[in-house]
């Protein structure tokens, strides 16, 4: 059996077709373990880390960061057996044009490619990579043609070393630094450490810490190259943090062009396949949230509830669960010719990211004790803010909310997600004059906006799931007692 084996992008669920190498984790000429992560790449989804199907030696690398990549293309190379001897050198220079060169037939000989999906060999994906992760990777995709080379516009060239190999000892070209980047930990100090299992496995071999080490890599995250001048006692390279917002650079015609790629263009078509599909209406309830910020008061005295994050959101997610009880309609999807209602109710939560807009979604929400659901709300939206969203975490949803209160905002009328009937915009909670028991006093009031798919609510049942929603944040403990 072949020990050099090329490893293919694989198809990452969900139908995706292509994605972008946004960072390499490995070198030329790296030693890597069994379901190291190799490769960030994002899809049209999400940013994910590709682990190794297989132990051994870097040999090659075929295609530089920001270059976009068909499912099957191969992506590297890999020496499954280094400690076996010399091998014939496997030429990686890259041409002027920027393609690689085609291997020779030797080459080739050599070369095992990653088999097919359904001859996946046992054993090798979906066991925990180092550091504790549990490795992303669904399978293989058909398509075997080349790269399209896209490389983001104004980005200078990636470090990748696409050096020759010679004998079993890598020849690497002179690499280039990173392009600087902002810093995700704003300096805060005491901030999370953004660093990568292997480069965390190897500070601690190392003895360095990582919280005083200030990143060079992507989104200000430490490499390998940072702690390992830092073992040595050489002075890090920091890049110079730049605006999370960055300006805009106009042309000598005062505009600019941003491509439109990724988590933007998947949303785009989306909403624009949801808007023009189905049938939107939008109701809209204002209410009165006082005992509902109270009894969150409340909790958050409580003991066993002291170490979780409960806001606002929690219990609208709460109220939502509840009336989908009620008015199970509401959780169902058009399929042209019937309507299918879901038991379970997958609870999708809008979220902004750098990325752009995502909806990752809480599975099963419905069985979930609120303990739970705030555990699952806060590792959600944890997870997106880092930019750590799976595919699959953005998968199946059945019912969203939005929670536009956040910037300020009293409601709106949203688009609802493909496939999905219902959506609820949670609008910011503000004190405002209100009539209570026959007096105006200051109250803590929000508006609720509720769109649905008029194909399967009609304007009774949506106006009962919203009243619903309103009666629950007006007062949980009697709607508790009522409804349960």
């Amino acid at each position: 059996m072949s020990r050099i084996k090329t490893f293919n992008l694989p198809d990452l669920g969900e139908g995706l077709t292509e994605g972008e190498i946004l960072a390499w984790l490995v070198k030329v000429g790296d030693t890597i373990e069994l379901n190291q992560p190799i490769v960030e790449v994002e899809t049209a989804k999400a940013a994910v880390e590709i682990p190794a199907k297989w132990a051994g030696q870097v040999q090659a690398i075929h295609h530089p960061e920001g270059t976009t990549v068909e499912v099957g293309t191969p992506i590297i190379a890999i020496d499954t057996d280094p400690g076996a001897g010399p091998l014939e050198a496997l030429s990686t220079t890259a041409t002027p044009s920027g393609d690689l060169p085609t291997p020779s037939a030797a080459s080739l000989a050599a070369v095992e490619v990653a088999p097919a999906e359904g001859m996946i060999e046992p054993g090798l994906i979906g066991g925990a990579a180092p550091g504790g992760r549990t490795a992303v990777l669904v399978g293989y995709g058909p398509r075997t043609t080349a790269a399209k080379r896209r490389p983001r516009k104004g980005a200078a060239p990636s470090g990748v070393d696409h050096g020759v190999v010679v004998g079993d000892k890598p020849t690497p070209t002179p690499t280039i630094p990173a392009p600087q980047v902002h810093d995700r930990r704003g300096g805060v100090s005491g901030g999370a450490v953004l660093a990568k299992p292997p480069v965390r496995k190897l500070a601690k071999d190392l003895g360095v810490d990582l919280a005083t080490l200030t990143g060079s890599g992507p989104l200000g995250s430490i490499t390998r190259e940072d702690v390992q001048q830092a073992a040595s006692g050489a002075s890090v390279v920091v890049a110079e943090p730049i605006a999370a917002t960055a300006a805009p650079s106009f042309g000598a015609d005062r505009e600019q062009r941003i491509p439109v790629k990724g988590v933007r263009k998947l949303t785009a078509e989306n909403m624009s396949r949801s808007a023009f599909t189905a049938p939107h209406v939008t109701e809209f309830l204002t209410v009165d949230v006082t005992r509902a910020m109270k009894a969150l008061d409340r909790l958050r005295g409580r003991r066993e509830w002291r170490d979780v994050r409960v806001s606002p959101l929690l219990l609208v997610a709460k109220a939502v669960l509840l009336a989908v009880q009620r008015h199970p309609m509401v959780n169902s999807t058009w399929a042209g010719d019937e309507i299918v209602v879901k038991e379970y109710v997958n609870l999708g939560i809008a979220a902004a990211t750098e990325r752009g807009l995502i909806v990752p979604n809480v599975k099963d929400a419905g069985r979930l004790s609120l303990r739970e659901l705030a555990d699952a709300l806060t590792d959600l939206v944890q997870t997106a803010k880092s930019g750590r969203t799976s595919p699959a975490a953005m998968s199946g949803g059945t019912l969203t909310i939005t929670n536009v209160g956040v910037f300020g905002v009293d409601t709106g009328t949203p688009i609802l997600p493909p496939g999905e009937s219902a959506i609820l915009a949670f609008g910011a909670v503000r004190e405002m004059p209100w009539v209570h028991k026959g007096k105006v006093k200051v109250r803590q009031v929000t508006t609720l906006g509720l769109s649905f798919d008029h194909r399967i609510i009609d304007g009774e049942l949506g106006s009962k799931f919203l009243r619903d929603v309103g009666d629950f944040l007006t007062d949980p403990e009697a709607a508790l007692l009522a409804w349960t």
